[in-house]
C-alpha cells in the first residue's frame, strides 16, 4: 500500500482499464468474436471467466482456439468497431501537455491494446499473445490478472519516474480492485457497486473527458462524483 498522505509530486500517471472502461459495456475478446461470429461462444466463456473463477491463463488458450483463424483485417474491425468512450484522444492529449503520462494496462490480448498507442497513450500494456494470424499456442506465463495489474503499475512509475502515491487509476470491474488498493485517487467508470464502494469518483456515462473532469476538479477541490 502507498502511503496516501505523502504530499503530492510534480508529475502524475493516470492508468486506464480497457475493458468495460474505455470500451464501455463490451470487451475486446467480444469485440473480436462478434468479427468471427462466435458471440454466444465468447458469452459463455465470459461467463466462466467473470462468475466461475476461470483463471485468465484457462480464458485465453480457449479464446485461442475459438480464434484460430483470425486474421489481422478482422483485428482491424473489432477494433474500430468497438464502442469506445468519446474523447479518449483528447483525454492523452491533455495528459500529456500538462506533463504527467498516461497507460492502460489490460488482461486482453497486447495484438488488440497495442492497438491504443496510435491514440496517443504512453504505453499499453496487454496479455502476451502470438501474432495474428495465429501459428503458436498461448504461452501462459505471458497472460496477466488482476495481481499482474499492480506490477505493471509499479514498473510504469519507474519508467516514468513518477511516485505511486502520484498514480491516478480508472477501471470499472473487481479485476482492478488490487489496483484501486494500491494508489490513492481511482475513478470507477459504468462500474457496478462493487467496485464503486472502493473508488475516489464514480462516472456513468460515455465520454472519458467527464470523468476525466472529475480528477481534475478533486485537485482543485471541488467535488469528483458524476453519475
Amino acid at each position: 500500500m502507498v502511503d496516501t498522505t505523502a504530499p503530492r509530486g510534480g508529475r502524475r500517471l493516470h492508468l486506464f482499464d480497457l475493458d468495460g472502461t474505455l470500451i464501455r459495456g463490451s470487451a475486446a475478446a467480444v469485440e473480436i468474436s462478434r468479427q468471427l461470429g462466435l458471440s454466444a461462444e465468447i458469452e459463455r466463456l465470459e461467463q466462466d471467466f467473470l462468475a466461475r473463477g476461470l483463471a485468465s491463463d484457462e480464458f485465453a488458450v480457449q479464446a485461442r482456439e475459438l480464434w484460430a483463424e483470425l486474421t489481422p483485417e478482422q483485428v482491424a474491425a473489432a477494433f474500430d468497431g468497438a464502442p469506445w468512450l468519446s474523447g479518449i484522444r483528447e483525454v492523452w492529449a491533455d495528459i500529456r501537455a500538462r506533463g504527467d503520462h498516461c497507460a492502460v494496462i489490460s488482461l486482453s490480448p497486447d495484438f488488440f491494446v497495442q492497438r491504443l498507442l496510435e491514440w496517443g497513450v504512453e504505453a499499453a500494456e496487454g496479455s502476451r499473445w502470438p501474432s495474428v494470424p495465429f501459428t503458436r499456442p498461448i504461452h501462459r506465463p505471458g497472460v496477466l490478472d488482476a495481481s499482474s495489474k499492480v506490477r505493471i503499475a509499479g514498473e510504469l512509475c519507474g519508467r516514468f519516474g513518477v511516485r505511486p502515491a502520484d498514480c491516478v487509476a480508472y477501471g470499472d470491474s473487481m479485476s482492478d480492485a488490487a489496483l484501486f488498493a494500491t494508489v490513492p485517487e481511482t475513478v470507477a467508470v459504468n462500474a457496478d457497486h462493487h467496485l464503486v464502494d472502493l473508488a475516489t469518483h464514480h462516472y456513468a456515462g460515455a465520454d472519458l473527458r467527464e470523468a476525466y473532469a472529475l480528477v481534475q476538479r478533486g485537485a482543485a477541490g471541488t467535488p469528483g462524483t458524476r453519475g
